[in-house]
């Protein structure tokens, strides 16, 4: 039910009267009901049940695993901030955990622990907070082999003549926490720089380049969450409608979304190249929530082979998007709210990995029906995992107690998820010495238009009146578990043989 988005009452025919029904998976279908006043209920019933007001309704609350093996607890422990930083930190001492955010005081969106430079105080990180939007501090975000780092945070409450000397000097300390004798801090505003400037006038902005010595500073064109949407509903009217190939073609370029995509892939080509070239770079937006974790998370899959694993991508989620605060609840309409807070942000960002598995198929382990299930239960509300917009409201909402994860329910299902062709430059599993982040697991992107492609497997896959092929990697898996299943019985055989 959660997946219904929208519900339209058509005009009545002489076969009954039609409800079409848009599906947030991108399923579209149109009932038809004999009776008009059946056709009234059914439609204000679907209206209130698809919009509940209340966090509270959702069905992961009253969800029960009936044909699941897994219990409430499993998969809430899966991950914690502190082993996955552990995991690239290291032995490094530039980069210490803090307290400083503890029962979340500075920053309410912001997990509860952070990682920041070594020889930042305390008054610098309180200071930096009020001067950044939301209290969106600048934050470790990952840190790469050759420990040139990667930061997050919002844009500065600068104006046209605001500065804070805290804030300047935090980020000169991010700088310095770089032993790769490069002095240049690289500041990536994913904003239009238009954007940013057109914020400067309401007090935000951007880093004045006067006060910020050792910033270098980028800029790059990804659009806002209400560009976005709209995007995503032109493409998704172009699928819709019956056209001829020149028009859908048309329609499918009108509608921008390719052209998204791409912004997304160069910005998070620059970090990675950036930081591989051993230059730290701080990433946002204006709150740094949304354009903020596709780049980080993006330039991460593009740098750490480690991310390229089901463990793996599902630790990165947990990071980048569940624990520094994704709005999932808002931009996905779970409950009834403001809809120009509603954006495909998430989506966009599964979308931009797909665009990179497509060009390395032999160099991630899970496979596209990975993604597309995670984006589908990201709506579904059937598991508590993306309820909330941010650490602290989970915790508030005890959604570890009282609901089932989703991290439970794709570790039970595994075996459907991985990508048979998978073949890593370096395999972890068999190598557990070798660094998933060493130079030679990069995977550079190439960005040229002809290369990024429309995902019809997570767009069209319900297009009506159309077979579609199995997929190659769906007929490999079902091979494996054939010759699997075929060899157990040959050893059990051979077992039964052996002790006549």
């Amino acid at each position: 039910m959660m997946h219904v988005c929208s519900v339209e009452k058509l005009p009545t025919s002489t076969n009954g009267c039609p409800l079409f029904i848009k599906c947030k998976n991108f399923l579209h279908i149109t009932f038809i009901i004999p009776r008009e006043r059946d056709a009234l209920d059914v439609y204000l019933s679907l209206n209130q049940l698809s919009q509940p007001t209340k966090i509270s309704d959702l069905y992961c609350f009253f969800y029960n695993t009936q044909d699941e093996t897994f219990d409430k607890i499993e998969g809430w422990s899966n991950f914690s901030l502190e082993s996955e930083y552990d995991r690239f930190i290291g032995s490094s001492k530039n980069w210490v955990p803090s307290n400083i955010n503890a029962n979340y005081a500075i920053c309410n969106t912001y997990p509860s622990k952070l990682y920041v430079p070594a020889f930042a105080t305390r008054d610098c990180l309180i200071e930096s907070a009020k001067f950044r939007s939301k209290g969106r501090l600048p934050a470790l975000s990952y840190l790469y082999s050759n420990q040139a780092a990667i930061c997050r945070c919002s844009q500065p409450l600068s104006g046209f003549s605001n500065r804070s000397l805290e804030d300047e000097q935090l980020l000169e300390q991010i700088a310095r926490a770089n032993p790769n004798g490069k002095e240049e801090l690289f500041i990536v505003d994913t904003r239009p720089k238009i954007n940013a400037m057109a914020n400067r006038a309401a007090g935000k902005g951007y880093e004045n380049e006067q006060y910020y010595l050792s910033a270098k500073f980028h800029f790059f064109a990804i659009e806002n969450i209400h560009v976005m949407r709209a995007s995503l509903n032109k493409l998704l009217d172009a699928c819709d409608v019956k056209l001829s190939i020149s028009y859908y073609l048309s329609n499918i370029e009108s509608s921008h979304w390719l052209k998204h995509v791409r912004s997304l892939l160069e910005t998070s080509e620059f970090i990675a190249n950036s930081v591989r070239g051993g230059h730290s770079v701080l990433v946002h937006c204006s709150d740094g929530w949304d354009r903020t974790a596709q780049a980080c998370s993006l330039s991460s899959i593009q740098l750490d082979s480690y991310y390229r694993t089901i463990k793996g991508f599902q630790a990165l989620i947990f990071k980048e998007w569940l624990s520094f605060g994704h709005k999932f609840s808002d931009r996905c309409g779970h409950i009834l709210s403001d809809l120009r807070e509603t954006a495909p942000v998430f989506t966009q960002f599964l979308d931009a990995v797909w665009q990179i598995y497509c060009q390395y198929p032999t160099e991630f382990e899970f496979n596209e029906d990975f993604l597309i299930v995670i984006h589908d239960h990201i709506y579904s509300c059937q598991y508590g995992t993306f309820i909330g917009n941010c650490e602290r409201e989970r915790n508030e909402l005890k959604l570890a107690e009282r609901t089932y994860s989703l991290w439970a329910y794709l570790d039970n299902h595994r075996d459907e998820y991985i990508n048979p062709f998978y073949h890593p430059i370096s395999d972890l599993e068999l190598n557990p010495g070798i660094d998933s982040a060493s130079p030679e697991n990069f995977l550079p992107i190439d960005t040229s238009p002809q290369r990024i492609k429309f995902w019809r497997g997570l767009y069209n896959r319900h297009e009506l009146l159309v077979h579609p092929r199995e997929s190659l990697e769906n007929l490999l898996i079902v091979e494996q578990k054939t010759i699997q299943l075929l060899e157990n019985l040959v050893s059990q055989s051979s077992s039964s043989s052996s002790t006549r």
